[in-house]
């Protein structure tokens, strides 16, 4: 059964979503604030770099099932159920900020003519919905009747097309059992088991889940630490953890540690929201330790090999916070190239994507067109994100191009004995 959906904020969260919902055959509305971004798109064009986003959007405004605009009050009028997936950034206490959540909420009230479900699909707090239905309720004039949706969104960037369209799980929070069944039929063309619950435990499953994958990755740079030390594989140690089905692989891959805007925002806004609620939330307290604690180990790794790091000319492949996306926020690449220059080094560097982000970030960096490029008289190459081009490299020419046969990989790209059989002076993480 189709639904007229609206989306709120058309970004990273909104598009996926919303291009998704209209692919199974739902009527989506899409509104920004951003006028640039909605002429992007009117123009064909789409402002995020998501493997398969671009088509699907084109597809279905071709089709006329998905359009963008920038009136609230359009929106609301055009749909029945209206998604606010608006920016919830952390403030400096690490508390996430909801006046755009407000807002939109506020937005909606004035402008509706009739009942609505509000779902909230941006990361938020528990007993945000609580807060939504009061905003409601004060500038809804008219005391129209509505109900309040949690819906968190499980979207891994790089894959988020896919992880919309073949979910493993659909988390719905409710207080009514209209809403739930509208949500049930909403969704029924996914497949996907649907968890049906009280608002705040679907506020909560969304801060849990990423919390505990970031205190996977902190864990298993922890145990890559003591690898090293006792002089032990962390690849080994991953393997005969990973076929113990208690635990199992993903997210068992040592590295640098996490970036990007989903775990740190949300371990951080997790640890405010239990000290608010008088709990003390000391475990991702130290997750939070161990990844930032992460990046300085690897610039200490890089400086160790290298032993003087002023004036030399340090090569960096990759520069977005994970592959397949060129998302730069709280990137790895900016701590390392950013305490490379302050120490004197000349870096230049490639991302597939992520470079014209990243020219807005960084001073003094040369960009190059291949990673070849990059190589070319580099005294050190520094692997910071694990794109699957870079894992088919010619690795046999890279070290003719470099003034020295160095690899410093952050990401575990190549097996440690066939660079060494190619001459290299290679270090990774936890081998």
């Amino acid at each position: 059964m189709s639904k007229r959906v609206g989306i709120i904020g058309v970004g990273y969260v909104g598009l996926v979503t919303g291009a998704c919902l209209a692919e199974v055959g739902h009527q989506v509305y899409g509104i920004d604030s951003n006028t640039a971004k909605i002429d992007m798109l009117h123009r064909g064009e789409v402002p995020i770099y998501e493997p398969g986003l671009d088509a699907l959007i084109k597809k279905n405004m071709a089709e006329g099932r998905l359009a963008f605009g920038t009136d609230t009050a359009e929106c609301v009028k055009r749909s029945d159920i209206l998604f606010i997936c608006v920016n919830t950034p952390p403030k400096e206490n690490g508390q996430a900020d909801l006046r755009y959540v407000e807002l939109a909420a506020r937005s909606i009230a004035q402008a509706m003519d009739g009942y609505r479900i509000l779902v909230d699909k941006s990361t938020v707090p528990v007993h945000t919905g609580a807060k939504v239905r009061e905003t409601i309720k004060r500038h809804n004039k008219a005391g129209l009747e509505f109900d309040i949706v949690s819906n968190p969104e499980f979207l891994r960037e790089g894959s988020a097309v896919q992880d919309a369209l073949k979910p493993d799980r659909i988390v719905v929070g409710v207080t009514s059992k209209r809403a739930a069944r509208i949500m049930r039929e909403l969704y029924e063309p996914f497949g996907a088991p649907i968890i049906v619950t009280d608002i705040e435990s679907a506020e909560i499953i969304k801060h849990a889940c990423n919390s505990f994958l970031a205190m996977k990755i902190s864990f298993i740079n922890s145990i890559a630490t003591i690898c090293e030390a006792a002089g032990a594989n962390i690849d080994k140690v991953v393997e005969g953890m990973a076929l113990d089905a208690r635990i199992g692989g993903r997210f068992l891959q040592a590295g640098i540690g996490y970036g990007g805007s989903c775990f740190p925002k949300d371990v951080s806004a997790f640890i405010h929201i239990s000290q608010e609620l008088g709990y003390d939330f000391e475990i991702l307290k130290a997750v939070e330790k161990v990844n930032a604690a992460q990046r300085t180990r690897f610039i200490k790794k890089i400086e160790e090999t290298l032993w003087v790091v002023g004036d030399k000319t340090i090569g960096v492949l990759g520069l977005a916070f994970k592959p397949n996306t060129d998302d730069m926020r709280n990137a790895p690449s900016i701590d390392i190239i950013q305490t490379l220059q302050k120490e004197g080094a000349k870096v230049r560097a490639y991302d597939p994507v992520a470079m014209p982000n990243a020219r807005r970030i960084f001073e003094g960096v040369e960009f190059c067109k291949d990673p070849y490029e990059v190589a070319h008289g580099a005294d050190a190459l520094v692997i910071v994100t694990e794109w699957d081009e870079f894992k088919a490299l010619d690795l046999e020419r890279v070290r003719a191009l470099l003034n020295q046969p160095v690899i410093i990989d952050g990401r575990n790209v190549f097996d440690p004995a066939r660079m060494d059989e190619l001459g290299f002076i290679y270090k990774s993480v936890g081998r």
